[in-house]
């Protein structure tokens, strides 16, 4: 009954207060979202509706906010402070030529920040404070002509920054122009005017910098140390060379009209000596282990380090104590320890050591190979085959000595021996020759000689020397084996011997 009483109380408020009083009663929060925006609940866009200056009444609740392809051309001072849960800024395609000092001081919880399309022509020192969260800054299509030094002190979370389609001559690699190396994945600076690179600075990034590293579309000149450069990049596979390799291209000389690529004539850069690419980048240390070992890196820099941090090569920042999964642990000494080695530890492992006598951005590289362990084959016993050897042998002799003949076995053998006559063959000679015992169908040529079908013919086939004594076998007829002491031997001396040995003696 209450809820009727009100209901109808406020009809009536309404019917006598118009519809302008109605809106002045209802909370503030219902009518905050600008006129021709769409409002969707943290979201706010008022994009492409010719705004030439910021909306004053906006909610407050707002994290992603879509103020591009209008037509604003200057931000104020502190314009950013209400909205603290802002995460995303979105002011591409408008016509912004400077920032100033303070524009994005109440921005700290801001991410990203596009301000592509513009007409943007330099970055002072203190243009970009307040972004100390800022991960993605978009500033290519501009007219940036010239970089503070320092213009990007304060961003020391930034990942990926984006120049290219600008008309920078020249930019710092070894300063960066004040921007941290740790986090830095991505440099897009394609399509400037880049007419002068230090090759040094260039080699001296690490390699997760290089892998994002876009140099494309610039007049670079076709410098011999450039060259072998990008072509080692190339080779190494790196993405920021291979995915845009026809659009690397320089000067031959000092015209447009003479733009040649890299990767495409090698006549130009055929008389370059491969030795002027030696000593560019800083050395990789190849290091291969097993998985289930342990494993100690250390970051042997010229000078003593103040600060000493890795990455991984999954890309994870590794800082004390050490990884979040705890595998890889960050010493004191700023060494970084494996204390059982995965293959997903395999990979560049990238030491950053910052300093007062060191380079902001001084690396060094370890190539970690994984394998997995072989199994060892078993090593082949001899000493017990040996000994197994030994006891059967010792068993045979044994048993030759001890053991008493079969009595039953021995007669039947011999009666089997007398019933039973072994097949005779006939083999006559087949030449007459102290090097021979080829037997031949053909009886030889002598008459007064015949091989008898019903023997037997033994030739022994010694040397003419030698023989000093040694029983010689001359002929043997049918004998009986149960009773082999019926084979005559006959002894002959070493005249005798070579007699023999002429021909055949037959019993």
């Amino acid at each position: 009954m209450a809820w009727l009483v009100l209901g109808a109380l406020l009809c009536t408020m309404g019917s006598g207060l118009g519809t302008s009083d109605l809106e002045d009663f209802l909370p503030p929060s219902a009518h905050t979202c600008p006129s021709k925006c769409i409002c969707a609940a943290d979201l706010l866009s008022c994009a492409g509706l010719g705004l030439q200056t910021v909306p004053a009444a906006l909610p407050t609740a707002v994290a992603d906010l879509d103020l591009s392809h209008n037509a604003l051309q200057h931000l104020r001072p502190g314009w950013l402070a209400p909205f603290s849960r802002l995460h995303a800024l979105h002011l591409g395609h408008n016509e912004l030529d400077a920032l100033g000092r303070g524009v994005f001081s109440n921005a700290s919880g801001l991410r990203l920040l596009d301000l592509s399309s513009n007409r943007l022509r330099a970055l002072g020192r203190h243009d970009l404070d307040g972004l100390g969260e800022l991960e993605r800054l978009l500033l290519f299509n501009n007219r940036l002509a010239h970089l503070d030094l320092h213009a990007f002190h304060g961003l020391s979370a930034l990942r990926r920054l984006y120049l290219g389609c600008n008309e920078l001559s020249s930019f710092s690699f070894n300063h960066l122009h004040g921007l941290g190396v740790v986090h830095l994945r991505t440099l897009d600076l394609s399509s400037n005017l880049l007419g002068h690179i230090s090759i040094p600075e260039l080699a001296a990034l690490p390699a997760f910098l290089r892998n994002g590293l876009y140099l494309h579309n610039n007049p670079l000149p076709c410098n011999c140390r450039l060259y072998h450069l990008l072509q080692r990049w190339h080779q190494q596979g790196l993405s920021s060379v291979r995915d845009f390799a026809r659009e690397y291209t320089c000067l031959a000389f000092k015209v447009e009209a003479s733009r040649v690529r890299f990767f495409e004539h090698s006549r130009v850069f055929e008389n370059c000596s491969a030795v002027a690419a030696s000593g560019l980048e800083w050395p990789e240390e190849q290091l291969h282990t097993q998985v289930g070992r342990s494993l100690r890196l250390y970051c042997n820099t010229s000078a003593p380090a103040v600060r000493i941090t890795w990455v991984s090569p999954q890309n994870e920042l590794l800082v004390a104590p050490g990884s979040q999964d705890g595998s890889i642990a960050v010493l004191a000494d700023g060494s970084l320890a494996i204390g059982k080695v995965q293959q997903r530890h395999a990979g560049i492992f990238v030491c950053l050591a910052t300093g007062p006598r060191l380079h902001h951005n001084q690396t060094l590289e370890y190539n970690v190979s994984v394998h997995i362990p072989r199994p060892e084959p078993e090593a082949f016993n001899t000493g017990f085959t040996t000994l197994l050897g030994c006891v059967v042998g010792l068993v045979l002799v044994l048993l030759y000595l001890f053991a008493p003949p079969c009595r039953g076995c021995c007669r039947s053998c011999r009666r089997a021996c007398r019933s039973r006559r072994w097949a005779r063959a006939p083999s006559p000679l087949q030449e007459l020759s102290a090097q021979s015992s080829v037997l031949s169908t053909t009886p030889p040529d002598a008459p007064s000689r015949k091989a008898s079908v019903h023997k037997h013919v033994v030739f022994l086939e010694p040397g003419r020397r030698g023989l000093n004594g040694r029983v010689q076998l001359a002929v043997a007829e049918d004998f009986d084996l149960c009773n082999p002491a019926s084979l005559r031997l006959k002894a002959s001396s070493e005249s005798a011997s070579s007699t023999g040995s002429e021909g055949f003696v037959m019993t």
